[in-house]
């Protein structure tokens, strides 16, 4: 894969639920929480240094139903909710996403990953390669 012709396309809710969940403890002075936002930039500058890819998206669940909760009303019903000290991150991954040149895609009524399949076809059809974290 020629970075040069691919197409990253991260999904966002996902990598900044794995790094909430993978580093604990970490806060600002003033004690906010800064776990997610760290893990995720370390994840994002890394992917870009050792991929440079030609484009970069990462795409982020919105709060709220989607077109699936119309098809299916049980869709995610027993999930829980989005843990507070998570939530208070979103707006600062968000910052960091543009720091870093990466575009933050959020569409009413529909998640990442539809998105990203959407995203990732188009691209293929453009002649991308696309690789989805």
């Amino acid at each position: 894969m020629d970075p040069s012709d691919t197409v990253f396309l991260i999904d966002g809710s996902s990598q900044m639920y794995r790094a909430f969940h993978a580093i604990r403890g970490l806060t600002a002075p003033d004690g906010r929480p800064t776990n997610a936002v760290f893990g995720f930039v370390n994840m994002l500058r890394k992917l870009i240094a050792d991929h440079q890819p030609a484009l970069i998206a990462a795409a982020f669940d919105v709060r709220g139903p989607t077109f699936r909760n119309e098809l299916a009303p049980d869709y995610k019903a027993n999930r829980a909710p989005m843990p507070p000290d998570l939530r208070e991150q979103v707006p600062h991954v968000h910052e960091a996403c543009a720091a870093l040149g990466v575009p933050v895609l959020t569409y009413e009524t529909f998640e990442a990953d539809d998105v990203i399949g959407t995203l990732a076809a188009q691209a293929r059809e453009a002649g991308f390669d696309v690789a989805i974290v």
